[in-house]
């Protein structure tokens, strides 16, 4: 925890503070509490480690951030492939038919063309959200170019694979470019009806805000508020 508070200029102690500013120069300080008789061999084998590990990423750490960047695509691949092929389930077997009761009254499955956002929310603002969902996967792709952490990526890669579901339905379905209506077809009882899209999404928000909580940033950085 120490040493990711010293990255982002926080150390816990000043005396944690005052080493780390003076590590590069401890070899050359002849009088320091580091360097006396029978510790420099020690002192020189400690410092270029800590540096190592607390600058930023090495050539044997990018590997680990392009496997994080894997991790996200490979997320949203996931929640893009399974909302595209329910919705394409949906058109062709549910819309125009009666809705399937899943658990009785409380869990059916409806076939609803939904020009708002998520749940229902704005429908008089399709071309808006059509233009915040590009916002998101933007802000997303160049995100990822930072990313060292698995649960952030996972986060991201949730929201990416739901923006992306619900934006090619704006762009391809009726009753036009950029105004499309959204499939949605999970209808709970007292609830409004969602899709595979809207629950990644919401799900990816929900891990996005756990992990600002825990203070996990996407660089895989912890601080302390």
């Amino acid at each position: 925890m120490a040493e990711a508070e010293r990255i982002i200029g926080t150390p816990d102690t000043p005396d944690a503070a005052g080493s780390g500013r003076e590590r590069p120069g401890e070899d050359a300080a002849p009088g320091g509490r580091a360097g006396s008789e029978g510790a420099p061999a020690a002192g020189t084998g400690s410092a270029p480690a800590a540096d190592g590990a607390d600058g930023p990423p090495s050539a044997s750490e990018r590997p680990r951030g392009k496997r994080r960047i894997a991790v996200l695509f490979a997320v949203a691949a996931v929640a893009y492939a399974l909302d595209l092929v329910s919705k394409l389930i949906v058109v062709a077997k549910l819309e125009h038919h009666p809705p399937i009761e899943i658990i009785g009254d409380w869990l059916k499955f409806e076939a609803i063309r939904n020009a708002g956002a998520a749940f229902g929310f704005g429908e008089a603002f399709t071309v808006i959200f059509t233009v915040i969902a590009a916002a998101v996967i933007v802000v997303i792709a160049r995100l990822a170019r930072k990313l060292y952490s698995l649960p952030w990526a996972i986060a991201l890669g949730l929201l990416l694979g739901g923006a992306l579901g619900n934006l090619t339905d704006r762009i391809f379905r009726a009753p036009g470019v950029f105004e499309g209506a959204v499939v949605d077809f999970i209808a709970p009882k007292h609830f409004a009806v969602f899709n595979l899209a809207d629950s990644a999404i919401v799900c990816g928000g929900i891990l996005i805000v756990l992990l600002s909580f825990k203070g996990l940033d996407p660089d895989g950085t912890v601080h302390r508020d």
